[in-house]
């Protein structure tokens, strides 16, 4: 089996190193090629185009960024790989885009279908991320060996590309949603005089409770944002989620509170940190700031 990498950010390059470690051949390629280069000393085979990348994969992962980085390398590659090559398409990029990426590929005469990534740095770097699929059955069983290096858990959103972009958005909600919640949480009580870990040990093992919340909880009482999801990622993915429930005749409120507060982190130079960076946006009652915030 040879696979394809686009994009060598966190989460391509995780893949990528999982996928080797499969037994899986790798081709990579970044828009920046210095950032793909480290992974030729992994095994990997760093191709100086996308189109060159795709040539010979019977498997093409797209791991870019955006949607005009997606939409933008379906055009220049798609016709270049093999008639038979299944595209699979992981990057967080709404719901307009990915309709159009489908639209892009049926006009190639190429197979493309959906494995959104659920999941951060470590558990793209150690082959254990739970991927939110969509397409026919079959095509997934053609590609088994890649989808098995990089992954513990499937969920199948449906037939149809674009089912599992829907899903991701609505786990992205979520996830957003927890992390600031959990910031605000421990931002109050240290505020009201309490140990903030008090409110991670009072919810452990309740109802309540919630493994994110210690996970992201211990790295923002210790000012600690190395990233593992970006801030500015988890920003884009607000305004994506935001598009599509405006489209679908969902509230859009607590959106727009999330919109602004992990706005006001990456304004204060949180961009490029960890989305735990949020908890930078509650300041203390006593007009302080939480460790790693600006004064």
């Amino acid at each position: 089996m040879r696979a394809a990498v686009l994009g060598t950010g966190v989460m391509g390059a995780g893949m990528a190193r999982s996928l080797l470690r499969g037994g899986v051949e790798v081709t990579v390629w970044n828009r920046t090629p210095e950032r793909a280069q480290p992974l030729a000393a992994d095994g990997a085979r760093v191709a100086p185009s996308a189109a060159e990348a795709v040539r010979d994969a019977d498997a093409v992962l797209i791991a870019l960024y955006d949607a005009a980085a997606v939409l933008g390398v379906l055009g220049d590659a798609l016709p270049e790989s093999a008639e038979d090559a299944v595209w699979v398409q992981s990057a967080t990029i709404g719901t307009d885009a990915t309709r159009r990426a489908a639209e892009l590929a049926a006009v190639a005469g190429r197979t493309l279908v959906e494995a959104m990534l659920l999941g951060t740095k470590q558990p793209a770097e150690t082959g254990r991320l739970t991927l939110l699929t969509a397409g026919d059955p079959a095509v997934f069983a053609r590609i088994e060996p890649v989808t098995a290096a990089i992954s513990v858990k499937s969920v199948w959103a449906g037939p149809e590309v674009g089912a599992g972009t829907a899903l991701k958005l609505a786990c992205n909600a979520w996830i957003t949603s927890i992390t600031a919640a959990s910031a605000q949480s421990l931002a109050l009580a240290g505020a009201l005089g309490l140990d903030p870990t008090l409110f991670l040990a009072a919810i452990d093992g309740s109802p309540s409770d919630c493994r994110y919340a210690h996970a992201k909880g211990a790295g923002m009482l210790a000012g600690a944002y190395e990233p593992q999801f970006a801030l500015d990622g988890a920003l884009k993915d607000i305004d994506l989620i935001d598009t599509a429930a405006r489209g679908a005749g969902v509230d859009v409120t607590l959106l727009g509170a999330l919109r602004g507060l992990y706005g006001e982190a990456s304004l204060a130079g949180h961009g490029g940190d960890d989305m735990s960076a949020v908890y930078t946006s509650f300041a203390d009652a006593g007009g302080g700031t939480p460790p790693g915030g600006t004064a």
